[in-house]
């Protein structure tokens, strides 16, 4: 077998070729709401936009899914690749496009059935239902090519065909952008519209994500490798654990969250739609931000895991660190922009009253606080799964979601109101950010001192 070029290509080319191409993929699969969003605000209103965010996790829940097969099934295909055992690799991507295929299926079946009950827990208020039932039941059709596509893009990825798995996601959101307005201003299908056009989209990307199963540039694929193997399919699954828990408590913190700010909005001036509707825009703005850094991490994460697997140790520190500050650059873009031009933000997804963009803008300011840093946590949790520690990277990827955020939402508005929920944001981001720089180190010195006894031995 030919030497793979993540062996001994340079860190700066490797993850500028992989990230870059991720980093697009990611950002157009969060411009899919986003231009939902925006098109929604101008033709529907801020109900509309609140119809969308109550939405959202069903969007939020359908990527946890995705990354729980995809990131996994990718892990074990890098480090396999390292090892040189190109076999074992092909069975792992085989089992896990059937995996997504299964997960994509039962996940359409359930969210239809349990959609009325599912939107009221999602904080859906009785003026905003009609408008989310009728969006959520349409884009639900999507998520299992939605689920397939983002799996595969993961593959793609570690095959070495970063360009490619970008394309996937890209077609899919030029078409939506296209439609988008066509259906909503045109034809005047308005929230049913702006669902169709995502669909459709998701449709598009999948068919063209699929089409690469005929073209892996490292192995090919035998009717053996997408049968399920139980072992294989746990192990793929305890790989992408963390990046798909991380998803999963993202969830639970948007459900926390809409109804905190629905309730104590209501003790408010601002009453219950609007810290509902502001808060869509906030987080999927910021959700631009995360985009980019989910990019890096999963562009970087190829390259850490074939060298760990390989042993290079000094490469998987030094790709690590690169991804960071690529990850800081970004951010302190993000901090200068949602401290400086918050109304400017805002004011794309539509009209409100003075109200409305009062709060919007207080919102963006005090949540988004520590943007600077709060990717840091998500980087290191990618970290972790990429070497194989997977159940370290999962418990990283809980500790700003479930472990800090949502008791933080629920407590210290006890004393502060609504000003507290939005408090909670920067201070949780924060204390992640301080325990992810603790466990990395401990690990890169660990990896450091493996390193030094190899040489040692080698004398």
């Amino acid at each position: 077998m030919a030497e793979n070029p993540l062996q001994y290509e340079k860190i700066s080319k490797l993850l500028k070729g992989f990230a870059i191409p991720s980093i697009m993929a990611a950002l157009v699969g969060s411009l899919y709401n986003i231009v939902d969003q925006i098109f929604i605000g101008q033709g529907v209103g801020y109900l509309g936009n609140a119809a969308t965010n109550v939405s959202y996790p069903f969007s939020t829940i359908c990527l946890a899914i995705a990354l729980l097969i995809g990131i996994g099934s990718a892990a074990r295909f890098s480090l396999y690749l390292g090892k040189k055992e190109p076999e074992l690799a092909a069975t792992a991507a085989g089992n896990g496009i059937i995996l997504m295929v299964i997960f994509g299926v039962a996940y359409f079946v359930i969210g239809e059935s349990l959609l009325n009950q599912l939107l009221k827990l999602f904080g859906a208020t009785k003026e905003v239902f009609p408008y989310a039932k009728q969006y959520a039941g349409v884009t639900l059709v999507g998520m299992p090519f939605l689920i397939i596509t983002n799996g595969m893009s993961n593959l793609i990825r570690a095959d070495g065909s970063p360009r490619y798995s970008m394309a996937c996601m890209v077609l899919g959101a030029i078409a939506n952008t296209i439609l988008d307005p066509i259906f909503i201003f045109i034809f005047h299908w308005g929230i049913f519209g702006a669902a169709l056009a995502t669909i459709l989209g998701q449709i598009l990307s999948f068919i063209f994500a699929i089409r690469y199963l005929w073209h892996f540039k490292t192995i090919h694929f035998q009717r053996n490798n997408f049968q399920l193997k139980v072992k294989e399919c746990l192990k793929t699954c305890s790989m992408g654990i963390s990046s798909s828990a991380n998803q999963i408590a993202i969830t639970f913190v948007q459900i926390i969250l809409y109804n905190s700010l629905t309730y104590y909005g209501a003790q408010t001036v601002y009453g219950t739609e609007i810290p509902l509707a502001a808060c869509g825009i906030v987080m999927k703005t910021n959700a631009i931000i995360l985009a980019i850094v989910v990019g890096i991490s999963q562009g970087v994460q190829p390259i850490i895991g074939f060298n760990y697997g390989a042993k290079q140790y000094s490469r998987v520190r030094e790709a690590y660190l690169l991804a960071i500050k690529w990850n800081m650059i970004v951010s302190a873009i993000g901090f200068f922009l949602f401290q400086c031009f918050p109304q400017y933000i805002i004011s794309l997804f539509g009209d409100g009253d003075k109200l409305y963009f009062e709060f919007a803008v207080l919102f963006m300011r005090v949540y988004l606080f520590m943007v600077l840093v709060n990717g840091v946590q998500l980087l290191s949790s990618s970290f972790f799964t990429a070497i194989g520690k997977a159940m370290k990277g999962a418990l990283l990827s809980l500790t700003r979601q479930v472990f800090f955020l949502i008791p933080l939402i629920l407590a210290i508005p006890y004393w502060f109101g609504i000003m507290g929920v939005l408090f909670a944001g920067p201070i949780a981001d924060f204390i992640a950010f301080i325990l992810s720089v603790v466990l990395v180190s401990r690990e890169l010195r660990h990896q450091r001192i493996i390193s030094q006894r190899k040489d040692i031995a080698e004398q």
